[in-house]
């Protein structure tokens, strides 16, 4: 039907998260444009406490032949699901935010005596790595995953894209335009990456999956 909502998906979602979209007569087209790779790595000591800014980090320390001795360790992070991955496998969370400005402010301000081992991927942002230099603070980065780009040409007529990172807009655009699509995104980082390719941009109220999707069903409906 040429009148049809369709979207495009930057990252697979599960049967739960479609089916309100389906309900709402909205057509999608899902696939994961990014490919998470875990690395190998090593460590001698940890410091005082450890940082987490993704859920691909926890996953691949988790798979660390010495992870008992990462548990042993309390840590700060961002975003709930990665506090809710690092709480279930026996680590202890004293912080967590849902941006990492947050999470740096609060460090910089109540813990710059203490020292961090920040566990990172290839592709992160400079903002609390910066922010805990500038304040002077002991800090040792690992980088425990790689993001690679896996771009996928979409042929599909589409209205709206979904975005829950900014390397999925990177690989997105890499093989499709953007034009007069609506985008929607996680939040405020990914949608910056978007500022200059267009204004359609609509960012959830919470830096959640569930969330975008209901800015979706807000926007047609």
């Amino acid at each position: 039907m040429e009148n049809e909502i369709r979207i495009v998906s930057t990252k697979l979602l599960s049967e739960d998260q479609k089916l309100p979209l389906l309900s709402a007569n909205v057509s999608v087209i899902d696939n994961d444009f990014i490919t998470i790779n875990y690395n190998t790595f090593s460590f001698e000591k940890l410091n005082d406490y450890l940082i987490f800014t993704s859920q691909n980090a926890v996953e691949s320390v988790l798979l660390h032949k010495d992870n008992d001795r990462i548990k042993t360790k309390k840590a700060f992070c961002v975003g709930e699901k990665t506090k809710k991955l690092l709480e279930q496998n026996g680590i202890e969370v004293v912080l967590f935010s849902e941006y990492a400005a947050e999470l740096a402010s609060v460090i910089c301000n109540q813990y710059s005596k203490n020292s961090f081992t920040f566990f990172s991927g290839n592709i992160r942002r400079n903002i609390l790595p910066d922010a805990l230099q500038l304040a002077q603070i002991k800090m040792d980065e690992i980088e425990v995953y790689q993001t690679v780009l896996t771009s996928h040409k979409i042929d599909m007529r589409h209205n709206a894209v979904l975005f829950f990172s900014p390397s999925a807009v990177e690989s997105y655009l890499k093989e499709n335009e953007i034009d007069n699509k609506i985008c929607f995104c996680i939040g405020y980082t990914t949608a910056e990456t978007l500022k200059e390719k267009t204004e359609n941009i609509i960012i959830a109220s919470q830096p959640k999956i569930e969330y975008v999707i209901a800015e979706v069903i807000k926007y047609y409906n």
